[in-house]
Order: C-alpha cells, then structure tokens, then sequence
C-alpha cells in the first residue's frame, strides 16, 4: 500500500501508464456521487484505495476512462491496469485534469465548490452545476486548483479572505493522497481470483469481459460469439444458454480446458480459444439435440440443472463441420449419469468437483476409454414422490416432470398426445394440475397427504383444469373420453383414482412413479 496525489494520478494517467482493461464496466457515477467524493477528500473521510494490476503484457482491447481517450503507453513500461477504484480515479480525473478537451457536455466534470455554503459535517459544499445554475458570486470551480495560471485568473478579483479561503481549499486537494493497493503479477488466474473477491465486496466486475480481453483480435470477440450463439440457438428454445454467461464460460473451460472453472480458460493462450471455439459450438449444439431428442427437454428451463450441459458438451464437442458419431452404450450411458444427477441431486453440493469428475469420465466415454459417469449410488423410493412438493422451479420438480414426459402423456379430456414441445419449451405452472383437486379434497377432509406432493400432479393444462373442475376424479371421469386406460397409463396413475380414496391412489401412483425412476436409474 502506498499513496499517490492528485497530480501524481493525473500524470500517470495522460502518460498512459494507468489505463482501464476492457472488462471493467463503464463509468456509471452520476454527477452528485462525484460532488461528494470531492467533499469526502476535503474533509479527510475515508472513501476507499485505487487496486492497480501491473503487468508488463498489454492487453489486446482496452477502455476510455469514462469519455476520455487516454494516450498511448510507452511500450517499454509496465502498465497499471485498474482493477478497483475506477468510478474514484475517473472522477478525480475528469474533475481537475485541463489537458484533454471535448467533455464540455459532462455535467459531472463540473463540480464546484460552494464558499458561501454554511460548513457541515454532513452537508456537502460541494456541488455539479450546468451553467444555468452557476453563480459567480459564490461558485468556484475545482478545475482551476491544478492550472495556475486559471487559477490566478479566477482569484484575482477576491478580497483577501475569500482569497486565503480558497487557496485553503486548494492545498488540501494538493496535499490530499490516494491510498493505492498494487497487484504486480504476470499471471492471470491470480487477477481472475482477485477479481472474483473484489466482486464479492459488492464491486460489478464481468469475468466474460475479462476473457474477451485476453482473446480479442480484429476478427473476433467472445462477447460477440455468445450473442450469436444465443441468435443460433432461438429457434430451438435455447437462446438463454447464449444469455447465460456463467455457463458458457465454464462450458468454454471444460471443452478447451477439461475443467469447469473459468480460471482454467483464464490459463488458455488467446489463439487457443479463437482457433477452438468452433469445438465449443458444436459441443453445445450436439448437447442440445441428444436433450431435445432423448429426454424431451426444449429450454434451458426444463433442465433441473443447467450445468448438465457443461459435459455434455464435452461430449459432444467436434472440430469444425465434423459430427460425432456415438452408440447406443454411450447413449445410454449419458441417460444413466443425467437422471442418477437430477434424483440424488449431485450438483447442489460441491458441484465444480463433481463437475470435474464428470467431464472426466464423459471424456473417457467420449474415445471408448473405460468410464465411471453415473456410477454413484441412488435410491427413490415412494415417499420420494409422497413427500416432496410440486414446486416448479426446483430440482426435484423439474426431475418429476421429464420423468412424466417420458411416457408421452395423454390430455384427459381429448385422450389425444400432448404436445411436449409446446408444454415445456414455454416451462411454467400452467401446464401442470393436481389430479385430485384441491376443492374436493377440503370438502372430504382427506389430508393423509399435501395435496400438492408430487404423486398427485400430472400434465394438465390449464383449460383442461378447468373442464374437469374441482370435483372427485369418479365425477370428472365423465368429461374423459372412453376408454381411460390409455390415458392413465401414460400418466403412470393407477385405477384406482376413480375410487376417490386420496390415500389409495396416492400410495399406488408413487409406486408406479417408483418403478418408472427405477427403469432410468437402471
């Protein structure tokens, strides 16, 4: 830690030795939260370091400093790349720099200091005005402090004691220091740690447009490949894996890297990633086609965790126009280690380490090396489906409901196919329905069970819910087309649910659920 002046920052910035990288976010400060960083260092309050990262390799994609574009570096120097601190350095600088012009429309640049404002603890006298609001007779602005030859222009018509009270105000902005942290590292996957912890302090820091400054060239931009891909994939009810940037990341670091973690692909050569990331595309198409296609997942919202995509598209991933070619072993294989994933719930504790062994073994599979994915042990049961409750957007529900769409149900009132496409790709609770309605069950008081467990949902679209209402499945029966067994079936219900009996049909639908989960672990 060591401290540098106002001048000292505004030299090393028009010398182009501190430079703001690429993946650092716009300056977003308003005008005001400017005016009061001034009155914080006037007043001696705390208000943060500056962290610098030096490093001696320039980065291909760089950032102005807010609106101003900062002169090139002499390329036998290390360059101070700013980490954290850019909203405080970018508006001491636009504040009280005079050698870069064209900010006039910069309201926040304009800050002034207020001398006939009473001094408070709490008040600031310091303020950003446009030149409607600006009063000579009690305005003085900050930007002369640092010209002398302005500032003796703008003082010359004062009385000795506004006088001496501005040049007090001057020399503690002359004298003010900046307390500056220094990071001197060659290596990146430190910055990227820091990064992440300096994001954990609140700080908005992308990872994504850190990697795009590592891997840009004239012809290509990472970020500008994921808004393709997300273009590419919309018509297959995946645009928001191309939204997703936390994913597309670690999908990136697992197919180029063999791991999860982003920090693997913050290691990767730029060329690497430019010249592979075709590998990465293809990986993620071919993991969504053998979903769609196998499990009749449609978006990114029917996943019980989206991470599954992560080494399926290790799987997956072929160089260029190439296909993979793989059998019905590997096939069944990825069905196995997919629903042995979504029952245990694998990925809700440590999952980068269960994300790294399975790249692994999806790996070997991959070449037809032996392959341990999915050989861990799960057990549902029936109190499974009796205990856990139809909540759409969780793990469990989400498991239940490709468990259902599996057997390719049938609508209860038209007997004829549901249309999984358009019941999932569009994933909310509209399309799922207790079958023994909630009314009926309150008018009998049968309660041996929530009527929401999962036993007692099914595909039900919200107008077939309707149609059959809230009375006892023995009424409803008679809004179903004849005969019902198919339709049940398909449904994995039981006969029983004309009986009426809540306790009957619940203990036997969890048995057929039991058997059904049974055959996909199997």
């Amino acid at each position: 830690m060591f401290d540098l002046t106002i001048r000292q920052i505004i030299g090393q910035l028009l010398a182009g030795q501190i430079r703001v990288p690429a993946f650092q976010r716009g300056f977003v400060w308003d005008a005001n939260m400017v005016a009061y960083l001034m009155d914080s260092i006037y007043k001696g309050y705390p208000f943060g370091s500056i962290l610098l990262w030096r490093t001696k390799e320039r980065l291909n994609f760089e950032r102005k400093l807010g609106p101003f574009q900062l002169p090139s570096a002499d390329p036998d120097f290390p360059i101070d790349y700013i980490l954290d601190g850019q909203q405080r350095i970018t508006s001491i600088f636009g504040v009280f720099q005079t050698e870069i012009e064209d900010v006039d429309s910069e309201d926040w640049t304009k800050i002034y200091f207020d001398y006939r404002a009473n001094p408070d603890v709490q008040e600031s006298q310091f303020v950003a005005l446009n030149k409607e609001d600006y009063d000579s007779n009690r305005h003085f602005l900050l930007r002369t402090f640092f010209d002398t030859t302005a500032y003796r222009r703008a003082t010359k018509d004062f009385d000795d004691q506004l006088a001496q009270k501005i040049d007090k105000v001057q020399s503690v902005f002359k004298e003010a220091r900046i307390p500056i942290q220094l990071l001197s590292t060659e290596d990146r996957t430190t910055v990227a740690i820091v990064f992440e912890r300096v994001n954990q302090r609140g700080v908005e820091l992308d990872t994504l447009q850190l990697l795009s400054a590592w891997t840009w060239s004239e012809d290509f931009d990472l970020q500008r490949k994921f808004e393709e891909l997300s273009t590419e994939l919309e018509p297959f009810g995946f645009s928001d894996v191309g939204l997703d940037k936390d994913l597309l990341l670690r999908c990136c670091a697992a197919v180029l890297a063999n791991d999860a973690a982003t920090r693997a692909l913050v290691n990767l050569n730029g060329a690497v990633v430019r010249e592979r990331f075709q590998e990465v595309v293809n990986g993620l198409k071919g993991a969504i086609d053998f979903l769609r296609d196998n499990l009749n997942v449609y978006s990114l919202a029917n996943l019980p965790y989206p991470a599954l995509l992560i080494p399926l598209s290790v799987f997956f991933a072929v160089p260029g126009n190439a296909q993979l070619r793989y059998s019905d072993e590997q096939r069944r294989v990825l069905l196995k280690w997919f629903w042995r994933t979504c029952f245990s719930r694998r990925y809700n504790s440590q999952p980068i380490k269960s994300l790294k062994d399975d790249i692994e073994q999806v790996s070997n599979l991959k070449i037809n090396h032996s392959s341990r994915l999915g050989d861990f042990s799960v057990k549902i049961d029936t109190e499974f489906f009796k205990q856990n409750i139809f909540k759409i957007n969780t793990v469990i529900t989400k498991t239940f409901v490709l468990l259902l769409a599996q057997k390719h149900p049938y609508s209860f009132v038209t007997g004829s196919p549901i249309t999984l496409r358009d019941a999932l790709k569009d994933y909310n609770r509209n399309e799922f329905h207790h079958i023994y309605p909630r009314a009926f069950l309150r008018s009998t008081g049968q309660n041996a069970y929530d009527n929401s467990c999962l036993a007692n949902f099914s595909f039900l679209s919200k107008s077939d819910n309707n149609r059959l209402g809230g009375s006892a499945p023995s009424q409803y029966r008679s809004q179903m087309p004849t005969p019902t067994e198919a339709i049940l079936e398909r449904a994995l219900c039981p006969p029983s649910l004309f009986d009426d009996n809540y306790t009957t049909f619940i203990n036997e639908r969890s048995e057929l659920l039991e058997t059904e989960a049974g055959k996909l672990l199997a």
